[in-house]
């Protein structure tokens, strides 16, 4: 078995890492999803013929 590799800068290890990141803004403009209620729900699949599931 090998032995756990050891890191070639040992002064770099000391620095903890940031296993947080503030939001990019990309991801800041990314808007909540609508859920829809049941009827909304029939409405829309009753106006899109297309979307009917398959059979």
């Amino acid at each position: 078995m090998k032995p756990p590799s050891k890191p070639s800068d040992p002064r770099r290890s000391a620095t903890p890492t940031r296993s947080y990141a503030p939001p990019t803004p990309k991801v800041s403009r990314q808007k909540a999803a609508k859920v829809l209620s049941p009827a909304e729900r029939a409405a829309f699949l009753a106006s899109r013929p297309d979307l009917k599931p398959k059979t």
